[in-house]
């Protein structure tokens, strides 16, 4: 059976063949406009038929819409992925699960799927978001923060003479986007390095493995110890939601 998954986030499309072994196969992204329309042929690359289509999508509603109206066209069978208070072998910490966003709920099933102890996880897109998912699956907690490009997207706003974007780190700026750039990015990093110093309080003295997702993790990567880039772990935890055929 031919299966596609898709991550269907607030400024990005992903998706991925589903290798018969479970993984997932070459990941292509297309922009789309955050309300309705795809940059145009984004879906060349996609098989005219396949047998189905695993979803998970954050966006807006007329988007997600929109995208399952064009899956249906070329498949015969069509499941989108919800938060479940436990899954493959992961327990989520919200009293009510479907609070907690699909997006980061696939990337705790795929950080515990790789193994090797503690994870914390951070997204990096429109929101910085950060989870904590123990050796044994069960899911400590989190935080959500605006991520750097969005504070600066709400500087602009109401700073109009204050860049956007461009800029490049340092640790004291002489520059004012310079200092920008390094303001939003270092207020992301410590929130980061704050939690993972916290995480490893609440597990008894153990570090865990950071793994970073999103279009914004690279500008991150570097300047965080240890840090694990994984630019498909929603797809990845897709994956596993798709195979472990949860109940609705």
């Amino acid at each position: 059976m031919s299966e596609w998954l898709f991550d269907l986030g607030n400024s990005r499309l992903k998706f991925a063949p589903l290798r018969e072994d479970g993984g997932i196969g070459e990941v292509i992204a297309v922009a789309h406009d955050g309300t309705a329309a795809f940059a145009a042929g984004w879906d060349a690359a996609l098989p005219a038929r396949f047998d189905a289509a695993c979803l998970a999508s954050v966006a807006a509603t007329e988007l997600r819409v929109g995208l399952l109206e064009a899956l249906a066209r070329r498949c015969g069978r069509v499941s989108v992925a919800t938060t479940l208070r436990r899954c493959d072998g992961v327990e989520i910490a919200y009293a009510e699960p479907q609070r907690l966003g699909v997006d980061r709920f696939l990337t705790l099933l795929a950080a515990h799927a790789r193994g090797a102890g503690a994870s914390l996880v951070v997204g990096v897109g429109t929101a910085l978001t950060l989870d904590l998912v123990d050796a044994r699956g069960r899911h400590r907690g989190g935080r959500i923060a605006p991520s750097p490009a969005l504070m600066r997207e709400a500087l602009h706003r109401r700073a109009r003479q204050l860049p956007v974007d461009g800029g490049d780190y340092a640790e004291f700026a002489d520059d004012t986007v310079d200092a920008l750039a390094s303001g939003c990015e270092g207020a992301a990093l410590a929130l980061v390095e704050r939690s993972r110093d916290a995480a490893r309080d609440l597990l008894g003295g153990e570090r865990p493995r950071l793994l970073l997702h999103g279009g914004g993790a690279q500008a991150l990567a570097s300047r965080l110890d240890g840090a694990a880039p994984a630019p498909a772990l929603v797809l990845e935890g897709l994956a596993r939601w798709a195979r472990m055929a949860p109940p609705t």
